[in-house]
């Protein structure tokens, strides 16, 4: 059955595809489907998406949405990013029902963890 009016599907460009897949499946045990060299599906088990190779990246900065994940420890998610190549973009900070911080993964885009 279809659920009308929800987000059913994202799509995030990458430079690298297999980087990304190895970079997401080690951070959020994400699986992957590939359709071509140049396109990925992914799952979590509820959401699923997609990567297409492009140079272009996701930036709030640059007007893109921010993908914001939940992580009941932020201080290990946050070394975890670290450990896999990814960069902290924002580190962790306070806001009105919680914190957060922002990363970038190896090719770029980013992305955002919170805690309440």
């Amino acid at each position: 059955m279809m659920l009308e009016k929800m987000i059913d599907y994202i799509e995030i460009p990458t430079s690298d595809i297999e980087q990304t897949k190895k970079f997401f499946a080690a951070l959020m045990g994400w699986e992957f489907e590939d359709f071509g060299p140049a396109y990925t599906c992914f799952s979590d088990g509820r959401m699923k998406g997609g990567f297409y190779e492009s140079p272009k990246k996701i930036s709030p900065e640059a007007g893109s949405i921010l993908l914001v994940f939940s992580a009941p420890d932020l201080e290990a998610a946050c070394t975890q990013v670290r450990e896999l190549g990814g960069k902290i973009s924002k580190d962790i900070f306070s806001f009105p029902g919680g914190r957060r911080f922002h990363f970038t993964e190896p090719c770029g885009n980013e992305f955002a963890f919170w805690s309440e």
